[in-house]
């Protein structure tokens, strides 16, 4: 048996973790299918700045910006829900954290930075 989840506090906004743990970015957006009539459902998460664009001016300017596409997770890939989303796979089969791994080889040339 399954429960209500609130899309909008539940899902929007919240941290994903891959199989691993791993965090790999927040639930920009959502894409629903069945608003034709039928019972809606989440078919994607929508995941980067880029997915902002439908939130007002600050959203288009983040879209702007961050001049990246948008990384579609199937709804199929999310295990489950709590604090966080957590995804079935890893973050680089479902193209995600990519960000994190170019970051990491500038942070990794810095004195002291552990990595």
């Amino acid at each position: 048996m399954s429960r209500p989840l609130d899309l909008a506090e539940g899902v929007l906004d919240h941290q994903l973790l891959d199989a691993d743990g791993r965090r790999c970015g927040k639930v920009a957006d959502l894409r629903l299918d069945g608003l034709d009539g039928r019972s809606p459902e989440v078919s994607e998460l929508l995941i980067g700045a880029a997915a902002l664009r439908p939130r007002g001016r600050l959203g288009r300017l983040a879209a702007h910006l961050a001049r990246r596409r948008v990384v579609h997770v199937p709804w199929t890939e999310v295990a489950r829900v709590d604090s966080a989303v957590r995804l079935r796979s890893r973050a680089a089969d479902l193209r995600l954290g990519r960000g994190d791994e170019r970051a990491a080889r500038w942070v990794r040339r810095l004195p002291g930075s552990g990595l």
